[in-house]
């Protein structure tokens, strides 16, 4: 890092003592108006060559070759005008024009599509048609989460998964932190990376895509989605919604983790094992294998015992499906079972003295 300092300050000095010994600026005091104008220019020139150190190789490269093909187009469109009037000012502007737009329309074009310079995609060029590559683009909450090896493990996931170095940033920020459970966390997301990258079958590259005007690691993510035409895979609600809104395509582990959960339908029998007290009164509070939140009643005596209940009804809400339940005794419950085996007995017909329809009495004689 000293090295680049000292470069700067021989830059600057270099800039300085050129301006200040030749004048090009010809306002005010010479040494002072050249003095001030070098440190502005010099200035200028530091701050865009930091800006450069945080894009990414291929950006630089798009944006040196889009530049170089603009000038020569450039070029070439002046020299076809060889028979237009020099001496014109209206010429000599749209010459000047024209050598200014097309470098900066090829500098900015070959920046934004930089991405294209990755062996990855020249190769992808010659390669005969068929169906382009299918991007996953991984955020830090679903690495961290670690549901996502066991995704790919089972072979559901397919495609290309991205890992930007911008999330990976964020990982080692997350390992490093001097909270325990963030740093557990952070390094949790690590261990799960090499879990992935070592699955045979699975495609992982790391991306060095950046976005140096966008701040937010989410919507640095959205339009790394957006530049490759791939997917979010997450389980930030709120990232979740703000792609949906940006036009970008989510995969949610969480909506997943939730369609995949067993259906459970009211009048249902099952086991469960009551492990604590509920809010209300008399309740108990069972978990199902995925995690699904059993509520109880009538089992409040029966703490940390397995026992036959009948579901009642069942909730979904915005973090999963709860499901509610009426512990009965066993005696009753082999009865509602045959019951429900048998199916609906039929009904015996009234008598027609119940109905309310009385049969004429013979008289009777005194």
């Amino acid at each position: 890092m000293a090295w680049f300092i000292v470069a700067r300050i021989l830059f600057v000095a270099g800039v300085t003592y050129a301006a200040v010994l030749l004048q090009p600026i010809r306002i005010g005091p010479p040494v002072v108006s050249n003095l001030a104008f070098a440190l502005v220019l010099s200035g200028l020139i530091v701050g865009f060559e930091v800006r450069l150190r945080e894009a990414a190789v291929t950006q630089l490269l798009g944006a040196l070759i889009g530049a170089g093909i603009g000038l020569v187009i450039a070029r070439t469109i002046g020299a076809a005008l060889f028979w237009a009037d020099a001496g014109d000012r209206r010429v000599v502007f749209l010459h000047s024009f024209i050598l200014l737009m097309l470098p900066y329309l090829g500098l900015v074009i070959g920046a934004r599509k930089g991405e294209w310079l990755e062996p990855s995609r020249l190769i992808g060029l010659f390669r005969t048609s068929g169906p382009g590559r299918r991007y996953k683009i991984l955020d830090t909450s679903v690495i961290i989460d670690g549901r996502i090896a066991d995704v790919c493990e089972t072979g559901f996931l397919d495609g290309t998964l991205v890992i930007p170095q911008f999330v990976l940033k964020e990982l080692q920020f997350v390992a490093d932190s001097p909270d325990s459970l963030k740093r557990n966390r952070g390094r949790r997301g690590l261990d799960i990376l090499q879990k992935i990258q070592k699955m045979a079958g699975v495609e992982v590259t790391i991306s060095d895509v950046d976005f140096p005007d966008v701040r937010e690691v989410d919507l640095k993510l959205i339009e790394l989605a957006r530049s490759v035409q791939g997917k979010i895979v997450t389980n930030d609600f709120n990232l979740n919604k703000v792609a949906q809104l940006r036009g970008v395509e989510v995969l949610n582990i969480n909506e997943l983790a939730n369609a995949l959960k067993p259906v459970v339908l009211p009048g249902e029998f099952m086991k469960v094992f009551i492990l604590k007290e509920g809010k209300e009164y008399n309740q108990g509070v069972a978990y199902l294998d995925d995690g699904t939140m059993v509520v109880v009643d009538n089992a409040r005596k029966m703490i940390s015992r397995t026992i036959d209940i009948v579901v009642t009804s069942v909730l979904q809400t915005t973090a999963g499906k709860m499901s509610f339940g009426r512990y009965i005794d066993p005696g009753a419950l082999a009865q509602a079972q045959a019951a429900q085996a048998q199916g609906p007995q039929p009904q015996p017909a009234p008598d027609r003295e119940d109905s309310g329809v009385r049969k004429a009495r013979p008289a009777q004689t005194v």
